[in-house]
């Protein structure tokens, strides 16, 4: 804590310090400003709603990173990756196209956490679309969005139980009423010199009834050709990926007070394979083998009301939502057993999700400021397992009595419902002081319950004692699993303090905690080794207070900005994911605790005009600190075991812009970033207490750099060329915590190159 205590005060000292060169006068914005240069400038004022009420984000008491659209276009960012790359605090765990798991400040276990909620909540608007680690979690389009915001620490006063460690919100772009719009970007790129990517998106807006209806169409298409070759399938570039959707929106504002908004939302994303690699295969970090494709495929299907009533006093929002999402969870597991058996899953999984908020929000003005609103959320996840051999296996071991290749069938479904009531208060003592106090009461439930349809066999055994013959086949049983419930309260409170105009001090105390999770399999025993561990009926809620300073402020007339914050976290009864070691058999349970502190910090600095530097890095110190032995032996861990976070990350970012010609600019930019490694999983094998994990390898450290050059031809044509991963880099990014893949490793995306042409009418 001493390095970050210091590197706290050096970074504050860097911002107080006087500086010549910022200190000329901030030239004004002009009609001609490009997006870029209103994104860096001097004078602009980035809004935000994470407190449910639109505020300046120098002046909330949250650490959030904001992303308009015109950033994120000249930036290229067009996925999580690139999100993940601009937050300090944040890591992106993506093995694999639809694999997404952020987490934040430390609090993670491991970078999959199958079957655990998220620790950090990823909403689309009002829909929370963010799963649990064994599900796939879709790569949502980035293209004409409001604005994301990625909000660190827990949020779960105005978030709820998803919102554990932080949020991110990808808010898309209302309707104009007056005026018609269309935009066009493509994107064409290169990897590693054969690899083509394809990436086209298009708008129009249109208004109907000038003032009071209009339309807002989106869509998208990306082919993209992958760079992994799969020696088991025979097929290179293997991990191509093709996804495209869109999203329609009509928005309706019969009087000044009404407006009543309607969204449709399709995105499919599937890839032909997966990224993940084996480096001990061939010569360079891009191979692979299994008998068949992995598939991480998603389906999403959104349709959103919303209704916003001015009374005045305060504005009414009320956001019905209801969501299908399908996918498709499909790999080998053959390396559970060296090769020596077959053994795959091809999982179907069926979302279906209704969420309904409402809330109040008080007018601006006065010294009390409130939100007060109502949850509740709905959701029905259907499972089939299907667990495939291979019918030339069966054959050869003259294994019968199957209806195909297929050894174990069986469906599953889990019903939750979540239902909480929220608010906040601030008092504003001065208009440079205030206080804020949130809460959050809510009531949580799970239940888990196993089909009648199905069979299960004793093929596992079979195969491995080189038994022959016919095969004993048991229906499936209905079951019903045990309910797990959770109820309590969740807390925020907060003191903002503005000793000068440009400065916000914030202090800020605040809790998160996650749903409880049922195991499907809760009470089985092991039929490979009866004497292993019987699975647990689930894991009860973990809990997280987060402790936080921060300083935000801006000098020299807007051309440098600073956020800092420095927070402690204890994070109790940590949910955790555990296999059982004969069978592989993954389960939720609890253990006892950990800490977590650090430091962020961003910079955004004008130099001189034209020119703009951004800086921004996190340093962590996270461990488990409390831990029975019972607890260790489930899970694998030990007391001192670093979480699985980087101890120090960061980036920077230089933009430079100038004339061409009077209606012509060019700009060029540069992002270069590193990340340290970090534990991959517990080190121990779970229900073996001291055996090493085979599976325990630590990410290597790595660093991407992206660059840009481009020019906006007047108002209407962007064109860039660029380089992503420049130095190709090809450092192991991601390491699997499960022993049952060949494949356990991920890089960045090798070097590419390529133009980007954005046209708006």
């Amino acid at each position: 804590m001493k390095t970050i205590l210091r590197a706290t005060a050096s970074v504050i000292a860097l911002a107080a310090l006087p500086c010549p060169v910022l200190a000329q006068e901030a030239p004004e914005p002009s009609a001609d400003t490009t997006p870029n240069q209103a994104r860096t400038g001097q004078s602009d004022v980035i809004v935000v709603t994470a407190t449910r009420r639109e505020m300046n984000v120098q002046d909330i008491p949250i650490s959030v990173t904001a992303f308009s659209q015109e950033e994120l276009t000249i930036k290229g960012i067009v996925g999580y990756e690139g999100l993940a790359l601009e937050t300090p605090g944040a890591v992106l765990n993506k093995p694999t196209a639809n694999f997404n798991t952020f987490s934040v400040r430390g609090i993670a276990t491991n970078g999959y956490g199958a079957n655990l909620q998220n620790t950090v909540a990823v909403y689309i608007d009002e829909l929370p679309i963010s799963a649990n680690g064994n599900s796939t979690q879709l790569d949502s389009t980035l293209f004409d969005v409001e604005r994301v915001e990625f909000l660190r620490g827990p949020q779960g006063t105005l978030f709820g139980s998803g919102s554990l460690a932080g949020a991110v919100r990808i808010l898309t772009k209302s309707p104009d009423l007056n005026d018609f719009d269309a935009e066009a970007l493509v994107d064409f790129g290169i990897t590693e010199g054969d690899s083509f990517r394809q990436r086209y998106n298009g708008m129009v807006n249109v208004p109907i009834v000038e003032d009071k209806l209009a339309l807002r169409v989106v869509g998208f298409y990306r082919d993209e050709e992958g760079w992994v070759e799969n020696i088991g399938t025979g097929v290179e570039n293997a991990n191509t990926l093709e996804a495209y959707g869109g999203r329609a929106i009509l928005q309706w504002e019969p009087t000044d007070e009404l407006s009543l908004r309607f969204m449709a939302l399709h995105e499919t994303s599937e890839p032909e394979d997966s990224q993940l690699i084996n480096p001990n295969l061939g010569d360079d970090r891009d191979t692979r083998r299994t008998r068949r494709p992995d598939i991480y495929a998603g389906y999403l299907d959104s349709y959103n009301a919303t209704l916003d009533y001015d009374f005045g006093f305060a504005n009414l929002t009320s956001s019905t939502t209801y969501s299908l999402y399908d996918q498709k969870f499909i790999i080998d597991l053959d390396a559970t057993f060296g090769g020596a058996v077959p053994f795959a899953l091809d999982a179907l999984a069926y979302d279906d999700a209704f969420v309904q908020e409402m809330r109040l929000v008080s007018a601006e003005g006065g010294r009390f400021d409130w939100v007060a609103g109502a949850f509740y959320y709905y959701k029905r996840r259907d499972v089939d397992f299907n667990y495939r051999s291979s019918q030339d296996f069966l054959d050869a071991r003259g294994l019968t009595g199957l209806p195909d290749e297929y050894y174990s069938r069986s469906s599953t479904h889990a019903i939750s419902h979540e239902l909480a009531a929220f608010g906040e208060l601030t008092y504003r003592f001065s208009d440079n002081f205030w206080l804020t106090g949130g809460l959050r009461y809510g009531a949580l439930d799970v239940q888990g319950f196993a089909e009648g349809s199905g069979y299960t066999s004793n093929y596992l055994t079979a195969a491995l004692t080189g038994y022959s013959g016919p095969l004993t086949v048991t229906p499936n049983v209905a079951a019903t699993g045990e309910e797990g419930t959770e109820e309590g309260p969740s807390y925020k409170f907060s003191a903002s303090y503005r000793p000068v105009d440009n400065m916000t001090v914030y202090a800020t105390y605040s809790t998160g905690f996650r749903a409880p999770v049922v195991n499907a399999r809760g009470g089985l025993a092991s039929t490979v080794d009866p004497t292993d561990i019987v699975i647990p009926d689930g894991a009860s809620s973990d809990e997280l207070e987060n402790y936080e300073i921060g300083v935000k402020g801006n000098w020299f007339d807007g051309r440098l900005r600073a956020n800092i914050a420095a927070y402690y976290i204890e994070w109790s009864n940590i949910q955790v994911q555990a296999n059982r070691v004969s069978d592989s058999v993954q389960f939720a349970t609890n253990i006892g605790g950990a800490t977590s502190q650090g430091l962020e910090f961003e910079v955004d600095a004008t130099l001189f005009e034209g020119l703009n530097l951004g800086l921004n890095a996190s340093f962590n110190d996270s461990e488990v600190d409390d831990l029975t032995a019972q607890e260790a032996a489930i899970s694998g861990a030990v007391e001192g075991v670093q979480l699985a976070f980087p101890e120090f990350q960061g980036s920077i970012y230089l933009n430079y812009t100038w004339a061409l010609s009077p209606t012509v600019q060019g700009f060029t930019s540069i992002n270069a970033r590193h990340v340290d490694g970090f534990p991959n999983q517990f080190p121990y094998v779970p229900g073996r207490p001291g055996v090493p994990a085979p599976t325990y390898s630590p990410t290597e450290s790595y660093q991407s750099v992206n660059g840009t050059l481009g020019a906006f031809f007047g108002d209407h044509l962007t064109a860039t060329v660029y380089v992503e991963n420049a130095f190709d880099d090809d450092s192991l990014i991601y390491a699997h915590p499960e022993a049952f893949a060949d494949a356990r490793s991920s890089t960045l995306r090798p070097r590419t190159v390529g133009v980007r042409l954005n046209y708006r009418y």
